[in-house]
């Protein structure tokens, strides 16, 4: 595969920027900014299943933005029988989503992974994330400077797995598909979306799913030098 591929596009969250543990952080401030009555764990616990929910919901356009950063978290609190007003939630939303780049724990071995990989190849990124929190986190996590462009679902107005913005991120920078390889954790998101559009694929397998051998896998960064 090495000598076909010179372009290399990463999605971001959960594959390159260590979500859960940065959300993790962020959260830890909220709950107590706020004088929310549960303990961190407890919250998360409840939480991560309901956020991975929405954002499917999203990926399909059936929440807006709106019914994200609100709804994750009216459900989870709801399941503590807590209630907020409409107002207090936003603001919490908001606190998170400010909070949330200031911690930049990446995955094992990426730094030097991509060290590797930009003398070889351009890199480039792919994210269903909102646009100016990406770029934020790229800056301050000392990732932006790998990457030859950054692609965002907001940018091109359609989310990862529409084959849309596979072909936007690729003519942004005249990357041939057959060309090019995609890296994500979401295997609708990112390994079928850029299937779709004759990428290489590579599935960071960080949920450790079930998936046929038909498709390459790693199961940690640095595993992608076996194939590039």
């Amino acid at each position: 595969m090495k000598d076909d591929v010179k372009d290399v596009f990463f999605d971001l969250d959960h594959t390159l920027w260590d979500f859960e543990r940065n959300s993790a952080l962020a959260f830890a401030k909220l709950l107590t900014q706020y004088e929310v009555p549960v303990s961190l764990a407890d919250f998360l616990a409840v939480y991560s299943p309901i956020n991975i929910s929405y954002w499917e919901r999203f990926r399909k356009d059936q929440v807006t933005k709106i019914n994200l950063r609100r709804g994750r978290l009216m459900d989870s609190f709801a399941v503590f029988s807590l209630r907020y007003d409409v107002d207090i939630l936003d603001q919490m939303a908001e606190t998170y989503i400010q909070e949330l780049p200031k911690n930049n724990h990446l995955f094992p071995g990426v730094m030097p992974t991509l060290e590797y990989l930009k003398a070889q190849y351009r890199l480039h990124i792919i994210t269903n994330g909102f646009h100016q929190v990406q770029h934020t986190k790229l800056i301050n996590s000392g990732l932006d400077h790998y990457f030859d462009s950054v692609t965002t679902s907001e940018e091109v107005g359609v989310k990862k797995p529409n084959p849309v913005i596979f072909r936007f991120a690729l003519e942004k920078v005249k990357a041939k598909p057959s060309a090019s390889i995609m890296i994500g954790d979401n295997f609708e998101a990112d390994i079928v979306g850029a299937e779709s559009v004759g990428m290489k694929t590579l599935f960071f397998n960080y949920w450790q799913e079930e998936r046929s051998s038909n498709y390459l896998k790693i199961s940690e960064i640095p595993q992608i030098k076996l194939h590039l």
